[in-house]
């Protein structure tokens, strides 16, 4: 089976949803899988054409064409990605993402007729009628959809009702370490985040919990992993705080290096303003690790409130530090809530389960595809 595959952006930009796909692409393939991978340019320097593991990768300016409201870059723009079908010729489209950029599926759409995935990996619109916008659009055309998250499949049937019948939940999947879980460090104890650094990930309200808690454990330290346009000011902010011997800013780290510096974690702070079902929850919860995360988004879907970890309301950041002192006083129930989020991510996130959730869902959107599951088509 053929799949074009429509993430946001692709590897090595990196977040959540690349990460996963720089493994759920090669594993795919062992399953017989093909693809051809279509995605937009991002602030990194990547040729339009590209191959990745064995992937052919296609990049648009999709966000400048419609931005600069430039018609003759929309002409070109649909015309390379109707070239893109014809030759690959897809049993099956999955996006993975609802953004602007599907202005160009609606225009291409009949280039070649295949099914549409589309898969919510964050969250939502916010708009309440979606008519007349790229995700009604979407949500029409669209075969079968799925989200990452609960909060995330209900908001999207209340945009788009008529997408009920056929859509359904699919957590992500992450695979299990080989690294196993240390105990939890205390001499000194540390606070790690993890994330790009964005407004919407809120590690400047990590910052500022630290900062309260300051006076009642001198000793304690924050570690910040990750890059991104927020790290000036979240330098700043560090400096304004006189935190600066309590943090450390990492930069950013390939994800293979993440489990280890979570192994140095007392525990880890996700204080996102938003969230679809952040990857380093569950990266977290597979190294034993507690989780102090805001209750926004798939987050309580992954930390169970009281016993994997602790939720607060977003943007308290009284909350989030008294959450903080509450498992830095108690280091056996951190240490038990640690090993219950072990048994919660292997149970709920496995990796293998995604797989062949996704297996099940392409046979059953293109079924008339042979050869699946031998050698690729």
């Amino acid at each position: 089976m053929r799949i074009l595959y429509w993430p946001r952006v692709f590897w090595p930009q990196i977040g959540g949803v690349e990460v996963i796909s720089a493994s759920f692409l090669p594993a795919m393939r062992q399953r017989g899988y093909q693809f051809a991978v279509v995605a937009a340019h991002s602030s990194l320097e990547m040729p339009d054409e590209s191959e990745w593991a064995g992937v052919p990768v296609y990049r648009f300016r999709f966000a400048s064409a419609l931005a600069e409201h430039d018609l003759s870059q929309v002409v070109d723009t649909t015309r390379r990605l109707a070239g893109v079908l014809r030759d690959f010729q897809p049993d099956l489209v999955h996006v993975n993402y609802w953004e602007p950029s599907l202005f160009f599926h609606r225009r291409i759409a009949r280039t070649s007729p295949a099914p549409l995935l589309v898969s919510f990996r964050g969250p939502p619109p916010e708009r309440d009628d979606p008519r007349d916008t790229v995700f009604g659009h979407a949500m029409r055309a669209a075969t079968w959809v799925t989200a990452v998250s609960e909060s995330a499949l209900l908001r999207v049937r209340a945009l788009a009702p008529d997408v009920t019948p056929r859509s359904s939940l699919l957590h992500n999947g992450l695979e299990l370490p080989a690294l196993a879980p240390e105990p939890l460090p205390w001499s000194p104890p540390r606070i790690v985040c993890v994330g790009r650094l964005v407004p919407e990930k809120g590690f400047d309200l990590a910052l500022r919990a630290l900062a309260r808690l300051a006076p009642r454990f001198p000793a304690l330290r924050l570690t910040l992993v990750g890059d991104g346009p927020e790290r000036p000011r979240l330098e700043a902010l560090t400096r304004a705080l006189g935190l600066d011997g309590a943090v450390t800013l990492l930069g950013w780290l390939p994800p293979a290096r993440v489990p280890a510096v979570m192994n140095e974690a007392t525990l880890v702070v996700v204080p996102s303003r938003w969230e679809g079902l952040p990857g380093v929850a569950i990266q977290a919860a597979q190294m034993a690790r507690p989780v102090v995360a805001t209750r926004v988004g798939g987050i309580p879907e992954i930390v169970l409130d009281g016993h994997t970890g602790v939720l607060v309301d977003q943007d308290d950041t009284a909350a989030l530090a008294a959450a903080i002192a509450v498992l830095l006083e108690r280091p056996r129930r951190a240490a038990e809530m640690g090993q219950a989020a072990r048994r919660h991510a292997r149970a709920a996130f496995d990796w293998q389960r995604y797989l062949d959730a996704h297996d099940a869902l392409y046979r059953r959107l293109a079924p008339a595809t042979p050869n699946v599951g031998g050698a690729p088509c």
